[in-house]
């Protein structure tokens, strides 16, 4: 087991999730940050870019806020893994073929509702009309809802049957239309000269290495990082990678972790990552405990949370500094006006400013308001 001093944890997390590299300005940036990624998380809501774009856009100039489905349509297919996300398209063939085994996501609740015919005639006719949205499937009835914990489902049968299609990998998400609604597709069509074949190497192994690659540090405890690979955990398979040599382990503070075997080079000195706000769903911030040993910044995401157990507020995002967490802002998109809310933390004016510059033009604005602006 190596130990990693917390200096040393924050410098390699850094390096690992490209906030230290220099990336192509626009499209070709955006294609080789997934490359270096893997995945990027999603999340629907949008105040000032959503979270993939606050992703990309602290990594790539010049990308703008939408830019990452269009530029990665056939490049990459969304699914869990890490939450919801964009998934690079070279581990489509891993997905598809453990698809068959694994009905993930509620599939078999799903399947009370609906029947394998009503599946297939779904699945006939985004092969005949596609791609599609599912406001334009053709009506197949209703049903009762299902309820999860408060969140509710669809009613519509035919979006349960893309539903099921979509987590068997019969069908992928191509991309989305101008409404950022998701747009299904064959395969086939969606992602052009992308292996289909079931793969030799075993889906566990396989996805254990591509999430140590996205997480830099995977905490060997489950949570989301570990989705649809909880049993691969426990089962001996991490034990088998260790001792093969492919993974590390690792200790920062009392956690233990696995990383790549590059970890043996690193360093504690921090690189150089300029001024930038990051995303609250950001690689560098999955693991919120290892954030706090390694930086001592304590992030919480709380624009789930009741406005009145809310410490910050509704959707604040860190601000990295010179490979430092220096400090919180909340701004949002209004117009062609970035209206910043309000700002925490001890940050140099100038890299502030240079930090909500580029948000600013990542959503197309001209002008930053900051007339409002408490600092605390």
């Amino acid at each position: 087991m190596i130990e990693l001093s917390p200096a040393v944890a924050a410098a390699y997390l850094l390096q690992r999730v490209a906030l230290a590299e220099r990336f192509p300005r626009g499209d070709k940036g955006i294609i080789a940050l997934l490359d270096r990624l893997d995945l990027v998380q999603l999340d629907p809501i949008d105040r000032c870019g959503q979270n993939a774009d606050l992703v990309v856009g602290a990594r790539v100039e010049g990308a703008k806020r939408g830019d990452v489905h269009r530029v990665l349509k056939g490049r990459s297919f969304e699914h869990f893994a890490k939450e919801r996300c964009i998934v690079h398209a070279r581990h489509f063939a891993h997905y598809r073929a453990q698809a068959v085994e694994t009905p993930w996501w509620r599939n078999s609740e799903r399947m009370q509702k609906l029947d394998e015919g009503l599946v297939g005639d779904v699945l006939a006719e985004v092969s005949e009309r596609g791609p599609l949205t599912t406001n334009e499937l053709s009506p197949r009835g209703k049903t009762e809802p299902m309820d999860w914990a408060g969140w509710k489902g669809t009613s519509r049968l035919e979006v349960l049957a893309i539903e099921v299609l979509w987590t068997r990998c019969a069908v992928v998400v191509s991309g989305r239309d101008a409404r950022g609604r998701r747009v299904y597709d064959l395969p086939e069509r969606a992602l052009p000269g992308v292996p289909l074949d079931p793969p030799a190497e075993p889906f566990a192994e396989a996805m254990i290495l591509a999430r140590v690659r996205s997480a830099g540090l995977l905490a060997r405890a489950g949570g989301p990082t570990w989705s649809m690979l909880g049993e691969a955990r426990t089962d001996g398979t991490v034990e088998r990678m260790v001792a093969d040599g492919r993974l590390v382990e690792v200790r920062v503070g009392r956690r233990p972790y696995l990383a790549e075997h590059g970890i043996v080079a690193a360093t504690a000195e921090r690189p150089s990552t300029g001024a930038v706000v990051l995303g609250p769903l950001d690689p560098l911030l999955w693991d919120r405990a290892l954030v706090r040993d390694a930086f001592g910044f304590g992030y919480t995401w709380e624009v789930y949370k009741p406005a009145a157990q809310r410490e910050y507020g509704y959707y604040v995002c860190p601000v990295l500094i010179d490979g430092h967490l220096a400090g919180r802002v909340e701004a949002r998109r209004d117009g062609n006006t970035l209206r910043v809310e309000r700002t925490w933390g001890d940050m140099p004016r100038r890299a502030l400013d240079i930090a909500l510059s580029r948000l600013a033009k990542m959503n197309d604005c001209v002008a930053i308001d900051m007339s409002r602006t408490p600092l605390v």
